[in-house]
Parts: structure tokens; C-alpha cells; sequence
């Protein structure tokens, strides 16, 4: 069932699932150390065509699994 709900994932813009988790611009880019306007360039491309190293910083984060590393 993950595969599925990550095949979802990949066809959908950076900015409506920044939205879904309730995150700004300001917010994901501090979370994936990188600038603001970084992430404000990415927000109109889908995560498919996002090049390998910043899909896999930005995928944990936009589907919500790095919630699970929050140490209490």
C-alpha cells in the first residue's frame, strides 16, 4: 500500500504537498538545509523531475516520514 501512495506522490507539484503537510517555503528549507529561494524555485515542478540528490532530501519531508526521527 506505501508503493502506492508514493507512486501518488511523485506525479504531484512540490508546493501542494509542502501544503498538505502544512509547511511553509521558510520552513521546508530549513528542515532540508537549504536557502529559501531554493525551495521557492522547485515549488511549481513536479517531484518526478526533481534531479536525485534533492528528491531525496525533499521526499522524507513532503510524505511525512521524518515525523518518525523526532526524538522525545
Amino acid at each position: 500500500m506505501i508503493a502506492i501512495f508514493k507512486f501518488g506522490i511523485k506525479n504531484k507539484k512540490v508546493k501542494e504537498l509542502r501544503k498538505n503537510q502544512g509547511l511553509t517555503a521558510r520552513e521546508l528549507a530549513q528542515l532540508v538545509k537549504l536557502d529559501t529561494i531554493d525551495i521557492l524555485k522547485i515549488d511549481d515542478m513536479k517531484v518526478k523531475d526533481l534531479s536525485g540528490p534533492l528528491k531525496t532530501k525533499v521526499m522524507p519531508i513532503l510524505s511525512g516520514n521524518y515525523m518518525n526521527k523526532i526524538p522525545y
